[in-house]
């Protein structure tokens, strides 16, 4: 069976602005649509520069629309937006604290090639909005990103309109074929994601530390040590823990390296199912360190022990005291 691309090719001419503007803001906001081929597509089929032009500036106003209400959704619900995020994507480990880094490094014009980046382009706007982006400055460098991506798709499409018009004929003879074997790759590189899933729930689920716990070891007479895991970025927004060591994973090995090995750690993040903590914990173990431990709830069970909150309680053994 023979696919008809003659009618994908008249109704992408003649509706092609509609398309691109829907097809970029739904997975701009982000239902799992592919967005490239649209683009490719659509400006392989422009037959002038001011075609092209009207295309370009309709997918910019798209991933601008849901770039502004993924900023204010960051905006007013914080880092718990972010964590909801994380967890639907099949890689949350990294999720947050690579976003959190980016922006640490590269500062406001990290949103100028977040839609390169797979992962990043999903929680740049929110993370934006999360640590307070002044408006203008979000929206010029959210501006020149969409608009950065959106010109190479579409120029790309324009400058590889022959290669797109032998795609589109070898897609009308060998159709079925061709979708057979994306749905093999397509499978393959679920099957790589979720086993990488899998080896990180198995990971969070190593021991750790309740708030209950938490709170006791720190009425002891040595309390545990603090590591603090969210990342600059996070850090200089929500503010720092005086009684924690503000530390990366790559920094970990250097800050421990002359702590005696019977010292109690406990690791906290702001990322979904404690990711970045449980991570630094097992390094940690891995060095020696037996009674490193992440504290379950991260910066968010972290806070709701400050002054001013109710106290939890717990029978639960309390953490192996830490060595001076």
């Amino acid at each position: 069976m023979d696919i008809d691309t003659s009618t994908l090719r008249t109704a992408l001419t003649l509706y092609a602005p509609g398309v691109v503007f829907a097809n970029v803001l739904l997975q701009q906001l982000g239902l799992p649509v592919p967005v490239l081929p649209t683009l490719l597509l659509a400006g392989s089929l422009a037959a002038s520069s001011p075609r092209l032009a009207l295309l370009w500036g309709t997918a910019v106003l798209a991933a601008m629309l849901a770039d502004r209400v993924w900023y204010l959704v960051g905006r007013r619900f914080g880092t718990r937006v972010l964590a909801w995020l994380c967890k639907l994507s099949l890689t949350p480990d990294s999720c947050i604290s690579q976003t959190a880094d980016r922006f640490g490094h590269w500062g406001p014009w990290s949103l100028l090639l977040a839609k390169f980046i797979p992962g990043f382009s999903a929680v740049a706007a929110p993370m934006a909005g999360v640590l307070r982006m002044p408006v203008p400055r979000f929206t010029l460098a959210a501006a020149s990103g969409a608009g950065l991506w959106a010109g190479v798709a579409l120029g790309l499409g324009w400058l590889l309109r022959r290669q797109v018009d032998a795609a589109l004929a070898l897609l009308h003879s060998h159709g079925p074929l061709l979708a057979v074997a994306a749905v093999l790759l397509l499978g393959l590189w679920l099957g790589w994601k979720l086993v990488r899933r899998q080896l990180f729930l198995r990971l969070a689920a190593m021991p750790s530390v309740t708030a209950a716990q938490w709170w006791q070891a720190q009425t002891s007479a040595q309390p545990p040590r603090l590591l603090d895991l969210r990342g600059p970025a996070l850090i200089a927004e929500l503010g720092p823990i005086t009684e924690a060591h503000a530390v990366t994973l790559a920094q970990l090995p250097r800050l421990v390296r002359h702590w005696p090995r019977e010292t109690a750690i406990v690791t906290l993040c702001a990322c979904p199912h404690d990711a970045t903590a449980a991570r630094a914990a097992q390094r940690l173990r891995r060095l020696g360190f037996v009674h490193a431990r992440h504290l379950q709830g991260g910066f968010e069970a972290w806070q709701a022990l400050q002054p001013g909150t109710s106290t939890p309680t717990s029978t639960a053994p309390v953490l192996a005291p830490a060595a001076s």
